[in-house]
Parts: C-alpha cells; sequence; structure tokens
C-alpha cells in the first residue's frame, strides 16, 4: 500500500509541474490529450473484453453441440404371427396347387438418429446458434421368421422367391406398427432431450438458437418442427 501511495506521489510530483509550466493553450491541449487517451484507452480494454467473452461463448456452445453429436438409440421387440398363402392355377383355373403358412415372426427393432451429423451454424456478431439441419431417424429391423403348419404342393413348392415375398411382408406389417408405437415417440423425445442441451446453454450465455427459420425458446418447440 505504501508503495501504491508512494508511485502516485512520484507521478503526481512529475506531472504538476510539468502541467504549471504550460500556457493556458498549452494547458487546454494537454487536457484534451488526457480526455482522448482516457476515451481510447477505456474503448479499447471493453471491445477486447466482449470480443473476449464472445469467442468464449462460442467455444463453450461448440463444445456442447459436439458433446451431443452421438449415437441415440432405442430399442423395442415386436412378435408377429402372419398366415401366407399361394395358388397356382392351371387349365383354366380348373386345376390348383396352393401352398401355406403359419408364420411366427419375432423381431428386434432399433430407431437411432446419429446426431454426429447435426449442421449448424454459429454467428457470434449476431450471438446466434442456428440448426440448419438434423438427421433422420435410421430404423432396422432384425427379425427371425419360423413356419408352422406347412402345407405345400409338389407342383407348387415353397422357394427362395417366398421367402422373399414373406420377408418383405412382415417387415412392412413391423415398420407400419413402428410408425404408431411408443418405440418412435421415446427415440423423439430421447433426441429433443438431446438437442435441449444445446438451448440450455445457448440461453445461459444470452444467445438464440433457431430452427427452420424461428426461434427455440423452450423444450416444446422441437416438437414441432421435427
Amino acid at each position: 500500500m505504501a508503495r501504491k501511495t508512494s508511485t502516485e506521489t512520484q507521478v503526481k510530483n512529475m506531472m504538476v509541474p510539468l502541467f504549471q509550466s504550460l500556457g493556458r493553450s498549452g494547458k487546454i491541449i494537454y487536457i484534451i490529450l488526457l480526455l482522448l487517451l482516457f476515451y481510447f484507452g477505456y474503448h479499447y480494454f471493453i471491445a477486447a473484453k466482449s470480443s473476449s467473452s464472445v469467442t468464449f461463448n462460442s467455444k463453450l456452445i461448440e463444445k456442447e453441440i459436439k458433446n451431443v453429436g452421438k449415437l441415440i438409440v432405442t430399442e423395442g421387440h415386436y412378435a408377429k404371427v402372419l398366415t401366407y398363402k399361394d395358388q397356382q392355377k392351371y387349365m383354366l383355373d380348373l386345376v390348383t396347387f396352393e401352398k401355406k403358412a403359419l408364420i411366427v415372426a419375432n423381431a428386434d427393432v432399433i430407431v437411432s438418429y446419429d446426431l454426429r451429423q447435426v449442421k449448424y451454424n454459429i454467428d457470434e456478431e449476431a450471438k446466434k446458434v442456428t440448426i440448419i439441419s438434423i438427421p433422420e431417424p435410421e430404423l432396422k429391423i432384425n427379425q427371425n421368421l419360423h413356419f408352422y403348419d406347412v402345407n405345400q404342393s409338389r407342383f407348387n413348392p415353397f422357394g427362395a422367391n417366398d421367402y422373399n415375398k414373406i420377408n418383405k411382408k412382415v417387415k412392412e406389417v413391423i415398420a407400419k406398427e413402428i410408425e404408431n408405437s411408443t418405440l418412435k415417440s421415446n427415440a423423439e423425445n430421447r433426441l429433443i432431450s438431446e438437442l435441449s442441451k444445446i438451448l440450455i446453454v445457448t440461453h445461459s450465455m444470452g444467445w438464440t438458437l433457431e430452427y427452420k427459420g424461428e426461434l427455440i425458446d423452450r423444450e416444446s418447440d422441437f416438437n414441432l418442427k421435427l
């Protein structure tokens, strides 16, 4: 404290005689120069602090987006029972050879969002984060088919073409069921939960988040945009 006082005293002892030795016009110029020095010095340090803060915030936001960038996987299991029939007709439909089977399908279903593919833009000047695109969900169905009560004719036996048609039909039935199931909604809820982390960090820093041309102010806004 004593050193600081001593330094201030020395500066004062140096400046006062200098100021007193100047004429009136010199004093005015001296005061103007001091005011300009304080003005530009103040704005220099304030601008530097503001720029540093914006850069720091943008790096934090980018880090959070990268943390969100992961693979979200939601799994489910489905079991379906179907009956498959096929007829081969000959001689103007007078002769018919039929084959049929009862099929039990067990399927493991995976709905995933690869958030590593999220595209975004960070505008430091406007303090705005824009989510450009979110990847579509990927649906994978791994199924096992079990055949029961198989009836077939020598002239119309089961072949590879039948198994391919059955496999395709089962996947279509399960995919349609998934559209109206809790599996898909659960996957979307997990997606929104991850995206909300970006919303939280942007708002906490006074930035804005935009998606599809509109501001995202709360988590429920994502529901309307997905």
